[in-house]
């Protein structure tokens, strides 16, 4: 098919336009400078003296200008992307993680330190602050209403054994401040690498910027932590198989064992049967009964003969009526040397017109109030058997308060149930709403907690929680709280893990894309592979040595050992892969008691030894 051929006057219209437009683009974007990095100091070049086929080039290029907070968003949206997609990639089902973004985030420094792009640094040092805001804030609303009751099981025995970890990891850190000519940056980010604690490494170079060093170097905190980090992950998994080696573990009686150990302490709020026999009783009111209803026990069921009836308060107690109890072990055999004699007859609901069911609480105007103080409950003659909180199970007695998202167990008609539950909300939906208030007045007090200064003896400076500690303190006590005044601090469990993720992207990908510009000149032409093999003690050591003395002498099962390993370095990477090995769930209860405590450690660490080391030198020792 032959070519058609273009018409002449056409041809001189477009020679003429494309003249014209030339000149426009020459005259009026480059008389201006073309910015060029060139080592400390910027370049500037002229580029009117420039041919005028490079110019139509570089007028088309400079045409699509980025400004500095439109790359640096742009840099850190690419590592995000590219960070998380490289974390989910898996050998022998372990990955990276969101440590994964870390070193998206260096290969993106990396390069654009060799293409001459410069970031705007006080926009980066904002979204690494609040990241790290976001993050650990979200974490404390999560863990704050278990936070104290994780102490009452076993969770003393894995909190000291979490402790003992986080020492060794400090006491490993001053020896090799001793022996090692290693600045005082480097050595925390180091240490947070090595413990794969993320929040720690924000707290140290926050201290570190405000104990007077230099920017460069509180960037070379971050080299560490990306130097230290693999191994960190790496470590754990480590010390897990050399423990189950050692003491050659078998999974398949740890797991046996553990069930039977579940089982014996398994019921955190018994019942009991109990038939009436105390003739001192006959005739009284049952809230008249001695320590029922507001010491710990209450009654969910009543039966009268034949008739299963709901145990109010004004209900009168005759001989041979019996009492179906709920409360703690001790307090359920005080209560039945009271009221009579334990009875195995089933005082079930079936059959009857009664029922019983959880209700969800939502409504605002009965969040803070007390049982006692809420008379509707009575006046639709229903009884409230149990509080779950964040799924502990807590005594339903006068003095107790609702909180948001609390699932009260109550017994009674279903008429009186659906009266109760449109009085308590029990709107689902609720439970999905973000409370953006309570959300945005929790950070700010945590900034406020955060800024306090603490003077301790012997510090030569006081100690600040700071954005990563003051945030989370807040959170653990605000998220314990519940609920004060317009404010309720719940978040839906969706909303908390988008938050922490979205926060600990950001953090992740400063620190990345900050240590990349020297990274791999530290690897591989300076002190890098010391640096590695610094935090590789760091991380074995206090691991294997406290492992070791949990399992010898704490006696501890291997699987909640391993939780405890996982939960000392804050590591959802090893939890995972202590998780895959057993289905008993022993290695998150043992890494949910320890992670509040030991993530607060990990984050006040750092502080302590930047100043006291700071104030000491290395000449000290």
């Amino acid at each position: 098919m032959p070519k058609p051929v273009a018409c002449p006057l056409f041809l001189a219209i477009r020679h003429r336009i494309c003249r014209k437009l030339t000149h426009i683009t020459y005259r009026s974007l480059y008389r201006t400078h073309c910015r060029v990095k060139s080592g400390p100091e910027t370049t500037f070049y002229d580029t009117s003296s420039a041919s005028l086929p490079a110019q139509k080039v570089r007028a088309m290029t400079n045409a699509f200008v980025l400004s500095d907070i439109a790359l640096t968003t742009l840099a850190l949206c690419l590592a995000g992307a590219f960070g998380l997609l490289l974390g989910k990639l898996q050998i022998r089902k372990v990955g990276l993680g969101i440590g994964g973004v870390l070193f998206s985030g260096i290969l993106i420094g990396h390069f654009a330190s060799r293409a001459g792009i410069e970031f705007d640094g006080e926009v980066m040092h904002f979204v690494r602050e609040l990241g790290l805001i976001l993050f650990v804030y979200t974490i404390g609303i999560q863990v704050g209403p278990s936070f104290f009751s994780s102490f009452a099981k076993s969770g003393l025995k894995f909190n000291l054994a979490a402790i003992g970890i986080v020492l060794g990891g400090v006491v490993m850190t001053v020896l090799v401040y001793a022996l090692a000519d290693l600045p005082l940056p480097v050595l925390v980010g180091v240490m947070s690498g090595a413990v794969t604690n993320t929040p720690g490494l924000g707290a140290a170079q926050q201290v570190l910027g405000d104990a007077g060093f230099p920017p460069s170097e509180v960037a070379e905190s971050g080299m560490g932590y990306a130097m230290a980090y693999p191994f960190g992950i790496l470590g754990i998994l480590t010390s897990m198989f050399v423990i189950r080696f050692l003491f050659g573990i078998v999974l398949e009686r740890e797991e046996a064992a553990y069930r039977a150990e579940s089982q014996s302490g398994e019921e955190a709020l018994p019942s009991m049967n109990v038939a009436v026999t105390n003739a001192n009783l006959d005739g009284l009111r049952l809230g008249d009964v001695p320590d029922l209803f507001d010491h710990g026990v209450v009654a969910s069921r009543m039966k009268k003969g034949d008739d299963l009836v709901v145990p109010t308060r004004d209900v009168i107690v005759h001989l041979g009526d019996c009492l179906h109890l709920v409360g703690p072990a001790e307090k359920l055999q005080a209560m039945k040397l009271i009221l009579g004699r334990e009875i195995d007859a089933p005082l079930t609901t079936k059959g009857t017109k009664l029922t019983w069911s959880r209700l969800v609480v939502t409504k605002d105007r009965v969040l803070g109030k007390t049982l006692k103080e809420l008379a509707f409950l009575e006046g639709h003659g229903v009884t409230v058997s149990r509080i779950n909180r964040a799924g502990v199970e807590l005594p339903a007695q006068g003095g107790s308060t609702l909180g948001f998202g609390d699932i009260v167990t109550v017994v009674g008609t279903k008429a009186d149930i659906d009266a109760v539950a449109s009085q308590l909300g029990n709107e689902n939906a609720r439970l999905q709403e973000v409370q953006f208030p309570a959300l945005f007045f929790g950070i700010a007090l945590g900034v406020l907690l955060g800024s306090i200064p603490l003077a301790v003896p012997g510090l030569p400076a006081p100690l600040k929680l700071g954005l990563a500690g003051g945030p989370l303190m807040a959170a653990i006590l605000l998220g314990r709280l519940g609920h004060w005044g317009p404010f309720t601090w719940y978040m839906p469990p969706a909303a908390n893990h988008a938050l922490r993720e979205f926060g600990i992207v950001l953090f992740l990908a400063v620190v990345g894309i900050v240590a990349g510009d020297r990274f791999f000149e530290t690897l591989f032409e300076g002190d890098g592979l010391s640096w590695m093999g610094y935090g590789i003690l760091i991380t074995l050591v206090p691991l294997l040595v406290v492992g070791t003395i949990a399992r010898v002498f704490g006696k501890f099962n291997y699987l909640s050992l391993c939780g405890v390993l996982a939960g000392s370095m804050t590591d959802p990477p090893a939890l995972a892969f202590a998780v895959a090995m057993s289905k008993t769930g022993a290695a998150s209860v043992a890494y949910v008691s320890v992670y509040p405590l030991v993530m607060f450690l990990r984050i006040l660490a750092p502080q302590v030894l930047v100043l006291v080391l700071a104030s000491m030198g290395a000449g000290a020792f």
